[in-house]
Formats: structure tokens, C-alpha cells, sequence
């Protein structure tokens, strides 16, 4: 059951996240391994909460270690910039804003504003109290804004 009402939007979260489809598979497909290895310690009204915490934490380590990976670019410049719309230049400046927030802020950025939840479910899947989800989503809110504000001077 939690397989079914969950995996869409864990799926959403971590593909916003990552921003590669197969990257976020794998997360989806680990986190729902280890919930059912831990089936038994889980209580079923705390599942949601859990699967986000669990693939929040997942996605962290993955960007971390992929961090300390060296990959070559086999794209250049030209290439990417041909391959890319008009439309959908304003999509890649927001995801590289999300992509320069601290993680606790993209994930909170991302469970509120994408997947609806409130304050205090954002406060369980990440083990923070409200007022500190408000106070980040506060902060990452104002980064975002400043960030695409000395964009438009540029412009």
C-alpha cells in the first residue's frame, strides 16, 4: 500500500532533487528496500514521514559522494546551449538557484512548495521543529529572491 500512495510523489521529490530520472529511481527503489527490510519497526501511520526522511538523507549522501567523483564532460558548451529552448531558460535558472541552496533548504523549498506539506509534516521528515522549517524556508525564500533579482540586473 505505501508503495502505491507514496512512489509518485517520493519519485517528484527526489527527481527535483537530483534532477536525473535514473538517479532518483535508484533513490526511490533503495528508500522502499529498506522500509520493507524495517517493516517491522515502522508503525504505518508514520510511513510518509519516514520514507521522505530516509530518502532525504539518501539524496545527501548521493550528492556527496558524486561530489567527490570527477566525471568528464562529454558536452560542450555549444553543444548544451543549441540543445536547450527559450523555453525553458527561465526552468534552468531556477534549478540552478535550488541547486545553490543548502540542502536542508532545498528539501524544504521543495516539500513545501512542490509536494504541499505543512510545517509541522516537514518538521518530522527532516527531525527539525516548525519554527526552525519556517525559519529555513524563510531564509532559502530570501536567497532565491536576491539571487534572481542580481539577475535581472544582469540582463
Amino acid at each position: 500500500m505505501a508503495v502505491k500512495e507514496y512512489s509518485g510523489r517520493l519519485y517528484g521529490y527526489a527527481l527535483k532533487y537530483l534532477q536525473h530520472k535514473e538517479d532518483a529511481s535508484d533513490i526511490v527503489q533503495d528508500v522502499f528496500e529498506k522500509l520493507w527490510k524495517n517493516r517491522k519497526k515502522v508503525e504505518t501511520e508514520k510511513v510518509k514521514p519516514w520514507l521522505f526522511t530516509c530518502a532525504h538523507n539518501a539524496m545527501i549522501n548521493f550528492m556527496k559522494k558524486k561530489s567527490r567523483m570527477t566525471y568528464s564532460d562529454e558536452i560542450t558548451s555549444t553543444q548544451v546551449q543549441e540543445s536547450h529552448a527559450k523555453s525553458y531558460e527561465m526552468q534552468e535558472v531556477i534549478q540552478k538557484t535550488l541547486s545553490q541552496l543548502p540542502p536542508v533548504q532545498k528539501s524544504i523549498i521543495l516539500l513545501r512548495d512542490l509536494e504541499g506539506y505543512n510545517y509541522k509534516e516537514i518538521g518530522e521528515i527532516l527531525d527539525l521543529s516548525e519554527a526552525q522549517v519556517k525559519v529555513y524556508l524563510f531564509r532559502a525564500r530570501n536567497k532565491i529572491k536576491k539571487q534572481l533579482k542580481d539577475l535581472t540586473i544582469l540582463v
